[in-house]
This record gives C-alpha cells, structure tokens and sequence, in this order.
C-alpha cells in the first residue's frame, strides 16, 4: 500500500541522534504499543497515554517493557479527549524530540527510525495516512479521503497526529501556547498545524476507518468540523466542489463521473492506493452535498465515548456520550 520509502531515509544510528519520547494514546494495550516498544532505542521513551485508573490499559502500569511509561491524562474539561492526552504526554516527556503516534495502523520494524532519520535530514515531518473503510459508508467516503486527506496532508503543509515527529523548539509560540491551545480545542494535529511548519514524507500509512455507519457519519462530522474551524477557505472550497461537482454528476452524468472517477483514479495511482473505490467516486460526489449539510446543521459528535459540542475553534463542550 505504501510508496518504499526515500532513499536514505533511515540513515542515523541510536547513538548519534537525539533520544525520542514517543506518544501513544490509547486506553488498551494495542498491537501499536509492542511495535514501537519493540524500536526503542537505549535512550528513547514511549509514553502510553490514558485517561484513568479506569481504563484497561493501566492495568499494565510495573509490567511494562523497558522504556514504556504508562501515563495518565485524567479526564479532559473543555478539550477533546486525544487533545488532552497528548498535552498530558508532552508534560510527562523526557526528551525534547517528539513523535505523535497512534494505535490504528501497523508500525513497520523501521517505522520509528525513519521518521528519526527524516527529522534530521529536514526537520518536522509527517507521514501521510491512507483512509480505509471497514463499512459500506467508510468505503464509500474513501475517495473523498484520500483527496481531501491524504492528498491534502502531503500538499498542504499539514500534520497528521498518527505520524508526525518535531522538537519543542520547533513551536512557533512555544511549547506553554500550543499545550494551552490544545486545551481548549477538539483536534492535536490541526491544532500542531497551527504551531508548526511541517514537511510530508512520501510514505503512506494505511489506517482502517469506520465499521459502522453511525461512526462513519460522526467521523465525516468531525473531519469536517476539523477542516472548517482551522482552515475555514478550505472548507468553503469544499462545500463549492461538492456541490459543483454533484450537479456536473447529476446533469451531465457521462462527463461528471467520468472526471471526478479520473481525478480519484490519479490521486490512488499517486500515492499507491490499490483498492478499487476510486470507482465510487461519482456516489461519493452525489451523497456528498446531503453529507456536508448534516455536518452543517449537527451541533454535537461523538468521538471516542465523548460527546462535543465545538462552537469554535477554542470553545468545547464536552458532554455524556
């Protein structure tokens, strides 16, 4: 699924690089946590971030391997919970290189490494995450993801929170604005976006999504909102395309689908995606105006056992889920 990574890319030993605290949220002991534990360096951290006492996950607090912490977020107020953690994480973190991962994908023998090795060739870097449905609605969306996500991620200057690796030094404004931003708000990479300038690897991490319509529907609800408060001319532009494009597909079918179906088709080829769903392209584009609206009009999604209301970009509420 992924492009083979850049020549070069792991090119710096444990020895002569800085020592890396790696974040990991999660409140079960995932497969993610002994593929990363598995590449610690002697010097390195890995920093498994949940909320409470409560979560499985904290079971394994002095049963650890070597170099794992377990560390806990308590529960979040006025933030998401993933934002919450991950500001608790950079709190607890020893060192000032980070990694931002998440418990979703594979982790590669090399994964950490190379993103070391990226970092010192060119500073903050990010991978970039392939979207693949686990239900008839995640696949139906997938062309939509991997323009506006995967796409996007790799023009845009964008941080995905699964992969990404910077300095604190780094940080714009400093490390104190960005934790208190973080705090506030719903969304860990939009909010680093804002606080960093960050390059894409042109390497492609594939993150299963969905598997069931009602999450789809609260994951394309948060995307969304995610897109609309950070980058609200993107947004704007999106609402125009679907709706342009949902019209050329419905009045003009044989042209519509034909274009926005070569447009999907480019994007795969691009970034290695083999899986047929360029194919629902022309679906995608005449679901996509209803979709967009219900995310309009939704005042609250779920995310993680949370309701949030999230009025603005520094205004959540969290609520039962």
């Amino acid at each position: 699924m992924s492009p083979p990574p850049e020549a070069g890319d792991v090119t710096s030993t444990d020895r002569d690089r800085q020592p890396t605290s790696v974040l990991l949220p999660t409140v079960r002991w995932a497969d993610a946590c002994d593929e990363v534990a598995g590449q610690l360096g002697e010097r390195d951290e890995l920093l498994v971030i949940c909320d409470t006492d409560d979560d499985p996950v904290a079971d394994r607090r002095g049963t650890t391997p070597d170099g794992v912490r377990i560390v806990l977020a308590g529960e979040p107020e006025g933030c998401s919970g993933k934002a919450n953690a991950i500001a608790a994480g950079m709190e607890a973190a020893a060192h000032d290189r980070i990694v931002w991962t998440d418990d979703d994908f594979a982790h590669p023998d090399d994964w950490l490494a190379t993103l070391n090795a990226d970092y010192e060739r060119r500073g903050p870097t990010t991978e970039i995450p392939v979207f693949v449905g686990r239900d008839p609605l995640a696949r139906l969306f997938e062309p939509a993801y991997a323009i506006g996500g995967t796409a996007a991620v790799f023009a845009g200057g964008i941080a995905w929170g699964g992969a990404v690796v910077f300095e604190r030094g780094d940080l714009r404004d400093g490390q104190d604005a960005f934790l208190a931003d973080l705090r506030r708000t719903v969304s860990d990479d939009g909010t680093l976006t804002e606080h960093i300038d960050v390059t894409a690897a042109n390497r492609t991490r594939t993150v299963p999504c969905g598997g069931s319509l009602r999450g789809s529907v609260e994951r394309f609800v948060r995307f969304f909102r995610i897109v609309r408060f950070h980058a609200p001319r993107a947004a704007a532009f999106d609402v125009a395309f679907a709706a342009a494009f949902a019209a050329l597909c419905l009045f003009a079918p044989v042209v519509g689908v034909t274009l926005v179906t070569a447009i999907s088709a480019a994007v795969y080829a691009r970034f290695g995606i083999r899986r047929a769903t360029f194919l629902l392209a022309g679906p995608s584009v005449l679901v996509a105006p209803l979709f967009l609206a219900y995310a309009l009009a939704r005042r609250t999604f779920v995310w993680g056992g949370r309701r949030y209301r999230w009025r603005s970009l520094f205004d959540v509420e969290v609520l039962p889920a």
